[in-house]
């Protein structure tokens, strides 16, 4: 299985259009959202093209293998125009280790789950892969507003591999999750 994980699209068509293109480079099974996926929010500026309704339509093509998170801006109105469920947090066994997917808002690197191999996480707008006390912590970083300096992100998920990637596909950071 290959996964591509984003996050924190916030209305973006531009961004959105762009993730789309490498949803269809990337010959993926599963699209994983941490949320974050129409609404701008209070603390960031609206993004390229904002056009949320447009974002769900572009979004609900892929409903059939979307698994998805709900973010801090999405509200339960942004559950009507999506064609997918959002969940609070989705847990799945991938070559043997537990993956837990999670906005971030709640669960993170200073606040983790109790059970979990590797987590994944959006919320920062920062992407990253970080390994610490035998667990891996992994963030896509924003598919549209990328902060701390980082660029606009998204992560690719192998039977062995995490892959952080730029918007245009090219690889920011890997690691072999399988690795002590």
């Amino acid at each position: 299985m290959k996964y591509l994980v984003a996050s924190d699209i916030h209305g973006s068509l531009y961004f959105a259009s762009e993730l789309e293109e490498r949803i269809k480079e990337e010959k993926i099974d599963k699209l994983i959202l941490l949320g974050d996926l129409y609404y701008h929010g209070p603390r960031n500026p609206l993004t390229d093209k904002y056009a949320p309704n447009d974002v769900s339509i572009l979004l609900n093509k892929y409903k059939d293998i979307i698994l998805c998170t709900r973010g801090n801006c999405d509200a339960e109105v942004d559950e009507y125009i999506s064609e997918f469920p959002m969940e609070e947090n989705i847990t799945l066994t991938i070559s043997g280790k537990k993956f837990f997917f999670t906005h971030g808002h709640r669960y993170n690197r200073d606040n983790p789950p109790e059970d979990f191999d590797v987590l994944v996480y959006g919320h920062l707008h920062t992407g990253f892969i970080v390994r610490e006390n035998g667990k891996i912590f992994a963030n896509p970083g924003s598919t549209s507003i990328p902060k701390g300096g980082t660029i606009n992100s998204y992560m690719i998920i192998t039977d062995s591999e995490l892959i952080l990637k730029d918007i245009d596909g090219k690889v920011i950071k890997k690691t072999n999750y399988l690795e002590n």
